[in-house]
C-alpha cells in the first residue's frame, strides 16, 4: 500500500489531530489501552466535524447527528508512555441522504509507523429521537469525499479490502 515517506500517511489531504500518549491512556501492558485509540478516532472525527463547519452545537441546532454504526480497528504497532501520535481521518464515502464512512491511520510521529487502521460506519440520525434522519445539504457538501480518494478508491478493489472499509 502506498505510504507518504514524509508522514507514513496512506494518503495525502487527511484531517490529523496530533498528542503525546499520556499517562492516563497506558494500560497494565505498559501500552496504550485499545478503548483509547477509539476515543482517539472519535475526538478526530469530532474536530475534523468543527473544521468544516459542524461543531457539536451546529449539529444539536440543527437536530442531526452522524452516530457510529460500526468500527473496525486493526491495531499493528503499540504506543508506549510518551510517543508523539498522529490520528489521521478521510471521509471515504458519503450518500449525500443518510450515511457516510471515514478511514483512521494512527502514526508513531517520530517513526512514522502506522499503530492502528480504522474504518467507521456513519447513519444520520434525528438527535431528539435517535431514529435515522435525512442528513442535511450542508452535511452532505461538508463530508465530501476527496476526489482523487474516490478514484483510487473506486479503481482498487484490493486496496479497499486492505483498508477494511
Amino acid at each position: 500500500m502506498p505510504v507518504d515517506q514524509q508522514s507514513g500517511l496512506l494518503f495525502s489531504d487527511a484531517f490529523t489531530s496530533r498528542l503525546t500518549v499520556a499517562a492516563s491512556d497506558i494500560d497494565a501492558f505498559s501500552h496504550v489501552n485499545n478503548a483509547v485509540y477509539l476515543k482517539w478516532m472519535n475526538d478526530c472525527a469530532m474536530e475534523h466535524s468543527a473544521s468544516v463547519g459542524l461543531p457539536a452545537e451546529a449539529c444539536v441546532d440543527l437536530d442531526r447527528g452522524m452516530a457510529v454504526r460500526e468500527t473496525r480497528l486493526v491495531y499493528q504497532r503499540p504506543a508506549r508512555l510518551g510517543d508523539g501520535v498522529i490520528i489521521a481521518n478521510w471521509i471515504t464515502f458519503n450518500d449525500g441522504r443518510l450515511r457516510a464512512n471515514r478511514y483512521f491511520q494512527v502514526v508513531r510521529a517520530d517513526d512514522h509507523q502506522t499503530l492502528l487502521l480504522g474504518a467507521s460506519k456513519y447513519v444520520c440520525i434525528a438527535l431528539s429521537t435517535g431514529k435515522p434522519a435525512r442528513m442535511p445539504d450542508m452535511f452532505a457538501l461538508a463530508y465530501q469525499v476527496e476526489p482523487g480518494l474516490q478514484r483510487r478508491l473506486v479503481a482498487d478493489a484490493s486496496l479497499r479490502t486492505e483498508l477494511i472499509i
